[in-house]
């Protein structure tokens, strides 16, 4: 990955996070085992694709990166991800 893609995908998770607020942020990190630095970082490998969308929801209790991500192809894929094990549901 270049520098500029990794800025990019930087500013976006900046952007996320400032979406969501700070004492959001704060309480989805402390919860998490699995950062969304992470999170999208697994995804990109094991779909060979790249995020083109990144967002944290609550679903029942538990906090659920859902990424969307965009293949060579033109090809996309929402994927959901446990923030606590980092898991693909």
């Amino acid at each position: 990955m270049t520098g500029t893609a990794r800025r990019k995908r930087w500013h976006a998770l900046t952007a996320l996070a400032a979406t969501v607020g700070l004492l959001g942020v704060s309480q989805l990190v402390v919860a998490a085992a699995v950062s969304m630095e992470q999170a999208v970082k697994m995804t990109e490998q094991r779909y060979h694709a790249r995020v083109v969308k990144a967002q944290t929801q609550k679903d029942d209790g538990r906090t659920v990166y859902v990424l969307r991500l965009l293949d060579d192809s033109g090809h996309v894929r929402t994927v959901r991800v446990d923030a606590a094990t980092g898991s693909v549901l």
